[in-house]
């Protein structure tokens, strides 16, 4: 809460500096919050349906995307990638907490071929980042039976955080020629030429950066690019752009802390891992895209980590006295 608090007062602070727009952040707070408490409540009561359920709806989500996002600035080559990738990255994740966390061998099975029908979709739908990070989330979740400890967690937060960190280096141009070439020819030039603007940016207003929603705005201190829908698509740079380090930081802060609370989660060791693996390649994935721009995957990444971190309720209740 102190960390959601922060984000939301820091969002504040910087649009009234610099007449920015803090609804979008403001929206994403709230969504984060109001999916993690859904997702604590329904974990605990259904620990298994619950999850289950997420898991067809992020499918559900992932096929009718274009119909819940039909403005034009989502047309490719911007695209809905980013959201459509996170969504069936969330829902084999949430498919596979739930076959952990029943103990019935039927419809654990069943659970898994939901997941690894979800891995499918990524690749009917053209979405080869959503099959390939489900793919992997599909494995770490088999592997996970396995796991005696949640040790080796923090190699996966080095995994997205040194994704993010090749951003930057091949935003500022400070990779050799032919690994900046490699890393490039992933992605649109485009979209290369947004990380740059935005890492231009983010060093002249280190500060409290332009002020939030204010990336692609005509002015002295908008980036100059041809076609833009007001995202850097990468949310680390999205925040040092428009809320400065101080942005920055909250935004790994509050990605830190979830890792923290699942390695802390009273749930089962390969319910925990398989949400910190889904967590993660969503971070990952976030930090190339605008993923984290759809209320819909903020909210599902929410719901994830509640289910995950969820006490399972008993029936019973603490009476003082009795």
């Amino acid at each position: 809460m102190i960390l959601l608090g922060g984000c939301a007062g820091w969002s504040l602070i910087t649009a009234a500096a610099d007449d920015g727009r803090p609804e979008g952040m403001l929206l994403a707070v709230l969504a984060v919050a109001a999916g993690y408490a859904a997702g604590r409540v329904s974990g605990a009561l259904l620990p298994v349906a619950a999850p289950g359920a997420g898991a067809a709806a992020g499918l559900a989500l992932a096929v009718t995307l274009p119909a819940l996002s039909p403005g034009p600035w989502y047309a490719a080559p911007l695209g809905r990638a980013g959201a459509t990738a996170a969504l069936l990255t969330l829902a084999t994740g949430a498919a596979c907490c739930a076959a952990w966390a029943t103990s019935v061998p039927a419809l654990r099975l069943v659970l898994r071929a939901l997941a690894c029908a979800v891995v499918a979709a990524g690749a009917v739908l053209g979405s080869t980042a959503g099959c390939v990070a489900g793919m992997a989330v599909l494995l770490c979740s088999l592997a996970a039976g396995s796991a005696r400890s949640r040790g080796p967690w923090p190699a996966g937060t080095a995994v997205a955080a040194g994704l993010a960190a090749a951003v930057w280096a091949v935003a500022g141009e400070a990779l050799p020629g032919h690994l900046t070439g490699a890393i490039e020819g992933r992605f649109s030039a485009h979209r290369v030429l947004l990380w740059r603007d935005a890492l231009g940016l983010a060093g002249r207003h280190s500060g409290l950066g332009i002020g939030p929603g204010r990336f692609g705005d005509p002015g002295p201190g908008a980036p100059r690019t041809l076609l833009s829908d007001g995202k850097p698509h990468s949310a680390p740079l999205q925040q040092a752009v428009e809320q400065g380090l101080v942005g920055v930081f909250l935004l790994v802060a509050v990605f830190c802390w979830v890792l923290y609370a699942l390695w802390r989660s009273p749930r089962p060791t390969p319910v925990a891992v398989t949400a910190g693996a889904a967590l993660t390649a969503l971070a990952a994935l976030a930090s190339v895209s605008d993923a984290l721009g759809f209320t819909t995957v903020t909210s599902g990444a929410a719901l994830l980590a509640g289910w995950a971190t969820a006490r399972p309720w008993t029936g019973e209740t603490a009476t003082p006295g009795l």
